[in-house]
């Protein structure tokens, strides 16, 4: 049965690759608000998520591992940009963003932070400067008539659920410009689209971007330069999303400035930006609350809501269901919760309030009373304690990022192995 169906598939991908042509009869999909935060009332609060034929997908599966081959080969993207690239995560634009502050303090620099909110990025992409973008990249010939055809006379839809489950579909409509989220393709394109942002910023500034999440830290020795950097860096990311045909949505678009304790706050009255975004005390950036003293305490006041709320569904199911099926629920709602960006977090003098809450869930898992050593009952549940995965993390980031962090032996020649007694063999 398998050669009946792949044949004829083989056949048609074939020869749409050797003529440059996507399917038309493929181009269709279906795009489903999923809601992210804030008034359910306005629309910039969904996520359109597109359905695809999964012909779509297969065909857009190829074009995608010819185009991400030729920009490895030949180091097209920009090292800022963390987002849809193999061996790369939130953790490693997280680590790059906080190394750069953290740098900026120990050199008692002033450091602040612009992290740009993109009101709908996805869908604002035009696609005439996506096209113009990828030919300077050097995606010509048959990928180059690919994308034409991929983009163009694609149709799609909407499809809402109601409060009775009843699904409403709007009428097929084409798409004249953005990429589909959802798709193979479209994050692909949409980071080749702003690969060249970084180039648009000509002062003392350092970007982090994930997809669309942009992150820009502005550093300087003289606190007169930094102001003025602060404004030029906005005004120039500002002006290039502008000519890119994407808007920054102001409402959202945080100014920070990183502070150690004894360090003084900066008059915002001074800075231009403070007239066109939010001047606070933190930020989230790629699902983390960043505060300016970097204590993580928002951060983790908010895993507690969360973790919360699991301790509460916990302590309902836990009567109902056995210890493994359990172990499971915790490990999907728990575990992923707890490890999320606990490399930077993990350390924290808050987190103890965290490793509480642990042992609150553990407890209500094996049905143990609230005075109990947890112990026993992690190495039972075959479950880390908050430390123990917090160092776990860590060892497997150093390990997975080798290149970002100095040997001993680039630092001095002395052997460390046994505490330093040549003494000892």
């Amino acid at each position: 049965m398998r050669p009946f169906i792949s044949s004829p598939i083989t056949h048609i991908f074939n020869k749409s690759i050797q003529k440059g042509i996507f399917p038309s009869r493929i181009k269709y999909s279906t795009i489903i608000p999923i809601y992210k935060s804030g008034d359910k009332l306005d629309k910039s609060n969904f996520r359109p998520i597109s359905i695809l034929i999964c012909f779509s997908k297969i065909l857009g599966k190829i074009i995608y591992n010819r185009i991400y081959s030729h920009i490895t080969i030949n180091n097209i993207l920009t090292k800022d940009q963390f987002g849809f690239r193999n061996n790369l995560s939130t953790d490693n634009a997280s680590y790059t963003l906080l190394h750069k502050i953290l740098t900026a303090l120990d050199n008692k620099h002033v450091v602040g932070g612009i992290f740009c909110d993109l009101t709908t990025a996805f869908v604002c992409v035009n696609h005439k400067i996506l096209l113009s973008k990828l030919e300077f990249y050097g995606i010509r010939d048959t990928a180059g008539s690919l994308i034409p055809t991929y983009l163009s006379l694609s149709h799609q839809r909407t499809a809402i659920l109601d409060k009775i489950n009843h699904i409403h579909l709007s009428t097929l409509k084409p798409i004249k410009h953005g990429v589909l989220q959802g798709s193979i393709l479209g994050p692909l394109l949409f980071i080749l689209y702003i690969n060249d942002l970084p180039m648009a910023l000509s002062s003392n500034a350092n970007l982090a971007l994930y997809a669309d999440d942009t992150g820009i830290i502005i550093t300087h020795p003289n606190h007169d330069d930094y102001v003025k950097n602060v404004d030029k860096s906005f005004s120039e990311v500002s002006t290039w999303f502008s000519n890119n045909l994407l808007s920054i949505n102001h409402n959202k678009t945080t100014y920070l400035q990183f502070r150690t304790v004894n360090s003084p706050k900066l008059d915002y009255n001074t800075l231009e930006i403070s007239n066109y975004t939010a001047v606070d005390t933190s930020t989230k950036f790629l699902g983390m609350i960043i505060d300016e003293k970097l204590t993580w305490c928002d951060q983790i006041n908010q895993l507690l809501k969360r973790l919360s709320s699991a301790c509460f569904a916990f302590r309902i199911s836990t009567p109902l269901l056995s210890d493994e099926t359990l172990r499971e629920i915790y490990f999907a709602y728990v575990h992923s919760i707890l490890t999320y960006g606990i490399i930077f977090w993990g350390n924290s003098t808050h987190a103890i309030k965290i490793f509480r809450i642990q042992k609150k869930i553990i407890r209500i898992m094996t049905k143990s009373n609230n005075r109990s050593s947890c112990r026993q009952l992690f190495k039972k549940l075959r479950i880390l304690p908050l430390q123990s995965q917090y160092i776990l993390s860590l060892l497997s980031f150093v390990v997975q990022n080798k290149d970002q962090f100095t040997n001993n032996l680039e630092i001095h020649n002395i052997n460390t192995k046994d505490g330093g007694s040549s003494s000892k063999r």
